[in-house]
């Protein structure tokens, strides 16, 4: 009777065994899931046994055992997002500053991302080490630094986020500040500055023209003596100097005259033409202190 129950009992779980073989064998053979990765996707598989796979499903299809294993998918591709942080800087300015990352998952590790972080890695890390980074950086300059030395500023910025993002099983790709927004006290500062730093510029602007209209008048002046001088030594020396400037004059004349549409008869005098030579005019002077010499009485010795 005891053998009996024995063989029973072996013919039971031998049934059994084979059953739950064979049910396995039906499901992967006939129920069993064939996943597809689109490029720029990888994933990370877990089951049910062993937990998450040390290993990184990459583009293609691939085979799933179904209730066994689990696909998780993960976006590897270049994702970008802007952040904004209100912080202060070394001289006590409050700005709000905007930035922009470009960042994506290191591939190597992402099944110690999936445990450590999941699949939104983005939301659960990246906002908190921008915020972190970005106060650590803009507290270290003034606020007119972050205006005159912008690039060197995203530039530590970018190092440091390429640090702590690489702690987090995160890459960053780039980085670059898109705003800057101080207090309106700061604005109304800066603009005030600006227009005293023009108005002080225009000033020397003036000044400067001053000098040089100062400087061209000495010269002018200093020209027109030295023409003066130069005119008196020349009729001094050459009394055919002022007979020269006068026919040159009524050339002048005439040209001008010449280009008109009208006809124009004038005389020698409005030609200049009656002007006398030196020597003309000192022997008419001499003629005619002698004729007036003559013509007054001798006056009477008594």
């Amino acid at each position: 009777m005891s053998k009996a129950v024995n063989v029973v009992g072996k013919v039971l779980k031998w049934s059994v065994g084979c059953g739950l073989v064979g049910w396995l064998g039906y499901e992967s053979l006939y129920n069993s899931k064939l996943l597809f990765f689109d490029s720029g996707h990888r994933g990370v598989i877990y089951n049910r046994i062993g937990g998450i796979k040390n290993k990184v499903i990459p583009e293609g299809t691939h085979f799933l055992i179904p209730w066994f294993e689990r696909v998780n998918k993960y976006d590897i591709r270049t994702q970008p997002r802007t952040m904004t942080s209100l912080t202060g800087t070394r001289d006590l300015q409050m700005v709000n500053i905007s930035l922009r990352v470009l960042c994506h998952p290191n591939i190597d590790i992402l099944p110690q991302t999936y445990k450590e972080l999941g699949l939104n890695w983005n939301e659960r890390v990246m906002p908190s080490i921008v915020n972190e980074v970005l106060k650590q950086v803009v507290a270290q300059f003034n606020a007119s630094a972050l205006l005159t030395q912008r690039e060197q500023v995203s530039r530590l910025i970018q190092r440091n986020l390429i640090e702590r993002g690489r702690e987090f099983g995160i890459i960053i790709d780039d980085v670059a500040i898109i705003d800057l927004a101080f207090g309106r006290e700061f604005t109304n500062a800066v603009e005030a500055k600006q227009v005293a730093q023009q108005e002080a510029e225009r000033a020397k602007y003036v000044v400067e023209q001053a000098k040089q209209d100062k400087k061209s008048t000495i010269i002018r002046a200093e020209g027109e003596a030295t023409s003066a001088r130069l005119i008196g030594e020349a009729m001094e020396n050459n009394p055919g100097f002022i007979e020269l400037r006068r026919i040159n004059t009524a050339k002048d004349i005439a040209a001008t005259i010449a280009r008109s549409n009208n006809r124009v008869y004038l005389t020698s005098d409005s030609l200049l033409l009656n002007i006398m030579s030196d020597s003309g005019a000192t022997e008419r002077m001499s003629q005619e202190k002698k004729e007036a010499v003559k013509e007054q009485p001798e006056k009477s010795m008594w």
